[in-house]
């Protein structure tokens, strides 16, 4: 039962949009200007040794002027933090030290890998000429008096965590996708500047993701890049939002609000699409290069298409994309009901996994049969282990069982649960050594053996979804879980398939994968339960 190639068919996918603040919204369309004249930067009295800002000039001189279309929409937008991307040779990078150079005073450069940076800095001196002095050591950076470009690579969490407390009026990240959602936050949270009038902004480059690592910005920026989404917006449009109960959440403007006696400030965020065809300098060789690319990297960058990753799996992924997309496709808002029956498909199992306080969340997966709802809440609502165990007291009076994630946090509510309905709450220990094997629904395989529990869980879930299992498993639509349910890959450890570490996954993912968590314990049979045809379950021994 090792994985093998998996061929994936076209399709859609509903994702679930942010939850709104309020209710229906009047949306105020912000048109930009139809051509914009660059700020010019002043050349500044040079010196080397300090960082201080100073407004002293002694020349203007204008650097560097976007060309017509997106690359000026994407240069005049007042947001607070800015993504352009869609094709390549759309002028991305180019934009990134126009902003530096023609916007800012103190600007941050990222790329993933430090060694990338060469054909920035190269095409920096290219623009500025002799304006201001590049230097390399410790790290490229372009200083004209106060006006200060510094260039870095953030390879891992450790780097991002470097630039804590580095204060800088741009934050900007080349080829947004190489980042983990994690590094970018931790980053751009830094951005703040003295200089009165000063803009202070986030700004990133991206060509559509080409793997699951970078699906969250299809989930940041949904309303551009989501075609799904109940309230889409346009290239360029500005929207606002908020962190809400530790969620990201839209609101109806950018302005202050009280909430649990806490003043918010929404923030701006818009996307700009950019296209091949509007950049002058770049021609019929360059597009001849998308079309000699490897599939499905050219059908990605020549239709910039972000949602064309979920078409592809890594190659020791867990749960294999295509078969999580099937069985989201499968789900139907209404419970199913038995086979030749009119009754619905009666509870089998309720899932929890605990986030005591914190920025993860408590969350639980109710399993009907084959058909799995989700519902989450915030941690710091559920900040004791009696809040958690309240959370799915209601469904074990509905019927079936509850399974437990008892490693850490989990444990108290567990005990909790086990106390009151005995053998009805039942414990999933993902560190603990098991004896499950893989035997599938046929009879046949059973040779791969498992570090843990955790690990048997998740390829217990990976045969759930097997397009060849008889069984058809339902689940409810959205980005999240499939970015979650994509995220984990497997390894050999001596002769037992083990998965890579949760904080390998969280560091990719930015999050921590709850909500597959959640479903991976309900779909766990681990000698807990058997799946009759009927689709009623039969409880086994605890």
């Amino acid at each position: 039962m090792t994985p093998s190639s998996i061929s994936s068919p076209p399709f859609e996918i509903n994702f679930k949009p942010l939850a709104a603040r309020t209710g229906s919204r009047t949306r105020t369309r912000h048109s930009l200007h139809p051509s914009w004249v660059p700020r010019s930067t002043a050349s500044f009295d040079y010196s080397p040794d300090s960082d201080r800002q100073s407004d002293q000039t002694t020349k203007m001189t204008t650097l560097w002027t976007p060309q017509p279309g997106p690359q000026t929409t994407a240069c005049e937008s007042t947001a607070d933090e800015i993504l352009y991307g869609g094709e390549p040779g759309g002028g991305k990078t180019d934009w990134l030290l126009g902003m530096a150079l023609m916007k800012h005073t103190r600007s941050h450069i990222f790329r993933r890998d430090a060694g990338q940076l060469t054909e920035m800095t190269d095409r920096l001196r290219e623009i500025t000429g002799g304006a201001g002095r590049v230097t390399e050591s410790p790290r490229p950076r372009w200083r004209n008096g106060a006006q200060l470009i510094e260039m870095a690579g953030i390879e891992n969490e450790a780097d991002a965590w470097k630039w804590q407390g580095r204060a800088s009026d741009l934050k900007a990240f080349d080829e947004l996708p190489q980042f983990s959602k994690m590094k970018y936050l931790t980053v751009s949270g830094w951005g703040r500047s003295t200089v009165p009038g000063q803009r202070v902004q986030t700004i990133a480059s991206c060509n559509p993701p080409v793997d699951e690592d970078g699906l969250w910005i299809v989930e940041r920026w949904a309303p551009w890049l989501d075609p799904n989404h109940p309230n889409p917006a346009e290239s360029g449009e500005i929207r606002w939002f908020a962190m809400i109960d530790g969620e990201d959440t839209e609101c109806e403007d950018g302005e202050p609000f009280e909430l649990d006696g806490e003043t918010i400030h929404p923030s701006s965020r818009t996307f700009v699409r950019a296209r091949l065809s509007d950049n002058a300098y770049l021609g019929d060789e360059y597009r001849r290069r998308l079309d000699a690319l490897p599939e499905p990297m050219r059908t990605i960058f020549k239709t910039s298409d972000f949602m064309a990753l979920l078409q592809t799996s890594h190659p020791f992924q867990v749960i294999p994309t295509a078969w999580i997309r099937a069985a989201q496709q499968r789900w139907t808002p209404e419970r199913p009901e038995l086979p030749g029956t009119q009754r619905r498909v009666p509870l089998s199992c309720t899932a929890l996994d605990v986030a005591e306080g914190g920025k993860d969340r408590t969350v639980k997966a109710k399993r009907y049969g084959d058909w799995l709802t989700l519902e989450s809440k915030p941690g710091i609502q559920t900040p004791e282990a009696e809040d958690s165990a309240a959370f799915v007291e209601p469904d074990l009076l509905e019927g079936g069982y509850v399974i437990v994630d008892a490693d850490g946090a989990g444990g108290k509510a567990y005990g909790i649960l086990r106390e009151k309905f005995k053998s009805r709450a039942r414990a999933y220990q993902g560190v603990k050594p098991t004896l499950w094997r893989d035997t599938d629904w046929k009879g046949e395989g059973g040779t791969n053996a498992f570090k843990n529990v955790r690990a048997a869980g998740w390829w217990c879930a990976r045969m759930a979804l097997d397009p060849s299992n008889p069984r058809k498993v339902a689940l409810p639509p959205g980005a999240d879980l499939l970015a979650e349910l994509a995220a984990p890959r497997w390894f050999m450890s001596g002769q037992k398939i083990q998965i890579e570490e949760k904080k390998d996954i969280i560091s990719r993912l930015g999050r921590s994968p709850d909500l597959a968590d959640a479903v991976v314990m309900a779909l766990w049979d681990g000698g807990a339960s058997n799946v009759a045809e009927s689709f009623e379950i039969k409880v086994g021994a605890a």
